[in-house]
C-alpha cells in the first residue's frame, strides 16, 4: 500500500506541476523519516509528506540524507521552521556540495525548508499566523499549525540523536550569529562553542526529563524531551543569503561532526571571539514613533549608555532610551516605523 501511495502522489505531482524537473518529481515520498533505508549510502533526496493543501495536493518538505559507509549517530539539521529564515538552507546546500561521504560515520538528515508552507509565501509565520516554533508538541487533530508541529514531532524529530536547529532574525530585525544552548550540559555547550558564534546564550529550552507538561514549547525543547541533544543557532538576518554567515555556519557543522566522531577531520578554531550570556531580554518602545537605534550588533554596553531615540512625525524627540544594565547587543530593530511595544534591542547579560 505504501508503494502504491507513493506512486499516486508522484503521478499527482507530475500532472499538477508539469514544468518541474522529472528528477525532482521522481523522488521517493515518505510519510515518516523512519522509513529511510540506512543501507543506501551516499547523498539521497526525498520528499516527506506533511499534510495536504486546499486542493488536496500533498504538502511536501525536502529531505537530504547523507549516509556514511559505517554506522554511527544521526545529526539532524533543520532549517526554516520560520519561513523567512534562509541562511540555514544555504548552509545545507554548501554541506551537500562539499562533504566527502567516505569520511562520514552515521548519517546527516538535513531539511532545507522545514516550514514549506511559509517559505513559499515569503512569510515568517504559518498560514494561520501562528509561530510554528511555539506550538510543540502540536496536536494530531488540532488547528493548522498544531497539526504541522505534531507531524514534525512524530515524523522528523525521533530519528535525530543530535540536532542543530537553524534560525535567523525576523523581518525588521538583525541578529548576531549566536547560539542558544543549555550550558549545564557538557555536550550541548561544546556543540555551541564549535559553531564559532559571537554569543552563546544560556537557554535551557528543555524541560527536565520526566516533565510531562503538555504546554506549548519550542522544537528544541521537544527534541530534548525525546531524549536527544540540540542547540539553536541564529544565523544573522532574514530572507537573505549572507556569504560570511553561511561560511561560518558550514564550518560549525563540520566541527560538530568531527567532535561527535562522525567525520574524519580536524576542528577548526574560529577567528571570532565568543561572549557568554547568562540571560537576555528585549527592550520595547513605551510609545510609538520613528525609531533610530544608535548601537551596533555585538556592542558592549554600560548601564546608562544611550541606545536609541524616538521622534514623532515632525522630527521632535519623544523619548531616548538608555541601557538598563551592562550587557551586549544580540539583536536590534532595523525598522524605523514602530508603534508602542515595538522592539528596540535584544540585550544579553554577560556571564561574568
Amino acid at each position: 500500500m505504501k508503494a502504491i501511495k507513493t506512486l499516486l502522489i508522484s503521478i499527482i505531482l507530475t500532472i499538477l506541476n508539469p514544468a518541474e524537473s522529472a528528477a525532482q518529481n521522481d523522488l521517493p515520498v515518505l510519510t515518516n523519516l523512519n522509513e529511510i533505508d540506512n543501507s543506501i549510502t551516499g547523498i539521497n533526496n526525498y520528499w516527506l509528506e506533511m499534510g495536504s493543501d486546499t486542493f488536496g495536493k500533498p504538502i511536501l518538505i525536502p529531505v537530504v540524507v547523507i549516509q556514511g559507509f559505517t554506522s554511527g549517530p544521526t545529526l539532524g539539521l533543520t532549517a526554516a521552521i520560520h519561513g523567512n529564515e534562509l541562511n540555514g538552507i544555504a548552509i545545507i546546500h554548501e554541506l551537500v556540495e562539499t562533504i566527502d561521504v567516505k569520511l562520514l560515520k552515521g548519517r546527516i538528515v538535513a531539511i532545507p525548508g522545514l516550514n514549506a508552507v511559509s517559505v513559499e509565501l515569503d512569510q515568517r509565520r504559518f498560514s494561520d499566523d501562528e509561530d510554528l516554533n511555539r506550538n510543540f508538541p502540536g496536536k494530531e487533530t488540532g488547528n493548522r499549525s498544531e497539526q504541522y508541529a505534531y507531524k514534525i514531532s512524530e515524523r522528523v524529530l525521533p530519528v535525530f540523536d543530535f540536532q542543530i536547529d537553524m534560525h535567523t532574525a525576523s523581518f525588521g530585525r538583525t541578529n548576531t550569529m549566536y547560539a542558544r544552548a543549555d550550558v549545564s550540559n557538557d555536550t550541548i555547550v561544546t556543540l555551541a562553542r564549535l559553531q564559532g558564534a559571537d554569543i552563546i546564550l544560556n537557554s535551557k529550552g528543555t524541560p527536565s526529563f520526566g516533565n510531562t507538561s503538555t504546554s506549548s514549547r519550542t522544537m528544541r525543547a521537544e527534541t530534548g524531551l525525546k531524549g536527544n541533544l540540540g542547540i539553536t543557532v541564529e544565523y544573522g538576518n532574514p530572507q537573505v543569503y549572507q556569504k560570511d554567515i553561511v561560511s561560518r555556519g558550514l564550518q560549525g557543522v563540520y566541527n560538530s561532526l568531527v567532535y561527535l566522531n562522525m567525520y574524519t577531520g580536524t576542528i577548526e578554531k574560529s577567528k571570532y571571539s565568543t561572549t557568554y550570556c547568562k540571560k537576555s531580554y528585549w527592550i520595547y518602545m513605551e510609545e510609538g514613533g520613528f525609531l533610530e537605534v544608535l548601537v551596533e550588533l555585538n556592542q558592549l554596553l554600560k548601564k546608562g549608555d544611550k541606545m536609541a531615540v524616538v521622534k514623532n512625525a515632525f522630527g521632535q524627540v519623544l523619548k531616548e532610551y538608555f541601557a538598563p544594565e551592562d550587557g551586549i547587543v544580540i539583536g536590534k530593530s532595523t525598522n524605523p516605523a514602530n508603534m508602542s511595544g515595538g522592539r528596540i534591542i535584544h540585550l544579553g547579560i554577560l556571564d561574568n
